[in-house]
C-alpha cells in the first residue's frame, strides 16, 4: 500500500515520506479499512513534530481521523462489518498506525457508519472536533432550553459545537472574528452572533440573556476569554473548555465568580469515558443520517502533497475548513 510515514521528530519537509508499505492485517477486534480520505488536525502536526510524547516505534504514520470502507475484519468482529462506509477517529492514540495510507487497522469500536449521503472528505472532518464539542456540549447533562455561548463559532470544534447545541434544543449565542465567520456561524444554527472584534461581548451577551447570562460555554481560549467570560455566567454555569493557546495559563480571579458559582470542565476528547464516547459517536451518526449535520472541508490534498498540507495547516495558510488528504 502506499502511505506518508515519519521516522523521526521535525518539519514536515524535514521527515514526511512516502512510499510502499505492507497493508497491515487486522488483530482480534479490529477491521482493517480502505482509507479514502485522513483528515490532519492541529495536534496531527505537533506529533509529527515531536511536542506530543517520543516516538517508540520505528515509523510512524500520522493522522487521527479519516474515512473509508471496511475490508476484512480480524478475531471476534462480525464479518457483516465488510462493505460498511465508515468514520474513523483515534486512529494514533496510544499507537502510530495511523490514517495516512491506504489501509490502516483500528478496533471496530472506533470504525463508525457514514452515510451515504455524507462523502468520505466529509466523514474526515470529524473524529477529534466532532466528538470534542458533542463532550464538551454534552458533559454536564441536558441543554434543552439552556443558552449556551461557544466561542470560535465558526471553527472545526466551535461548528459542530453550535450545530449539536442547536439540534439538542439550545439558544446558542456565537463569537466570531469577523463577519464572513459570522455568517457561517448563523448557518450552522447560532441564534446570535457577536464579531468580538467590533462589538462590546459582555454587554451584547447582557442584552441578549436579559441580564441573566449564560449556562454554559464552549471555550477555545480559556485563559485569554476568562476575564470576559467571569461576568457573563449565569448562577452554577459550566464553562467546558478545550484549548488555550494564547494564555495558557488561566488567569482566575476568584471572587468575579463567586456570585456565579460556575464549574470549569478541561475536555480532552481521548479521556472522555468510554461509554460517553461511544454515544458521541452514535448521536454524530444519527445526525448525519437525518441529513442534520454540516461539514466544513476547507482543502484537499493528495497523499503526495502531505509535506503542503501539514504546512498549509500549521502556517495558518488556510482562512477556514478542515485540511483533508484523498
Amino acid at each position: 500500500m502506499r502511505a506518508a510515514w515519519h521516522t523521526k521528530f521535525g518539519t514536515a519537509e524535514e521527515v514526511l515520506e512516502v512510499g510502499i508499505l505492507d497493508v497491515p492485517v487486522p488483530k482480534s477486534g479490529e477491521v482493517l479499512i480502505r482509507v479514502y480520505a485522513s483528515g490532519i488536525n492541529p495536534l496531527d502536526v505537533k506529533k509529527r513534530a515531536g511536542l506530543r510524547g517520543s516516538l517508540k516505534v520505528e515509523r510512524a504514520i500520522p493522522h487521527y481521523d479519516g474515512a473509508g470502507i471496511i475490508e476484512a475484519v480480524g478475531e471476534g468482529v462480525d464479518s457483516q462489518r465488510i462493505g460498511q462506509r465508515v468514520w474513523l477517529f483515534e486512529g494514533q492514540y496510544n499507537r502510530w498506525l495511523g490514517t495516512s495510507a491506504e489501509y490502516t487497522c483500528i478496533p471496530e469500536s472506533r470504525a463508525v457508519l457514514l452515510p451515504e449521503s455524507v462523502s468520505f472528505s466529509e466523514g474526515a472532518c470529524l473524529g477529534i472536533p466532532a466528538l470534542t464539542a458533542h463532550r464538551a456540549v454534552c458533559a454536564d447533562g441536558s441543554v434543552k432550553d439552556k443558552t449556551i455561548l461557544v466561542t470560535g463559532a465558526a471553527g472545526a470544534v466551535g461548528g459542530y459545537a453550535v450545530q449539536f447545541a442547536t439540534l439538542l434544543g439550545a439558544t446558542v449565542i456565537g463569537t466570531v472574528s469577523s463577519d464572513a465567520k459570522a455568517l457561517i456561524a448563523e448557518s450552522y444554527g447560532a441564534k446570535h452572533v457577536i464579531n468580538y472584534k467590533t462589538e462590546d461581548v459582555i454587554e451584547r451577551v447582557k442584552e441578549l440573556t436579559k441580564g441573566i447570562g449564560v449556562d454554559r460555554v464552549v471555550e477555545v481560549e480559556l485563559g485569554g476569554n476568562m476575564p470576559i467570560t467571569s461576568r457573563i455566567l449565569n448562577k452554577n454555569a459550566v464553562i467546558a473548555a478545550y484549548a488555550s493557546m494564547s494564555v495558557p495559563e488561566l488567569p482566575l480571579k476568584f471572587y468575579p465568580l463567586l456570585s456565579t458559582g460556575p464549574s470549569i470542565q478541561i475536555v480532552a476528547c481521548f479521556t472522555v469515558p468510554e461509554a460517553d464516547k461511544i454515544q458521541g459517536a452514535m448521536d454524530i451518526s444519527a445526525w448525519m443520517a437525518a441529513g442534520q449535520l454540516q461539514h466544513n472541508v476547507g482543502a484537499t490534498y493528495t497523499l503526495d502533497e502531505i509535506v503542503i498540507a501539514h504546512q498549509s495547516l500549521e502556517n495558518g495558510m488556510l482562512t477556514g475548513g478542515a485540511v483533508i488528504l484523498i
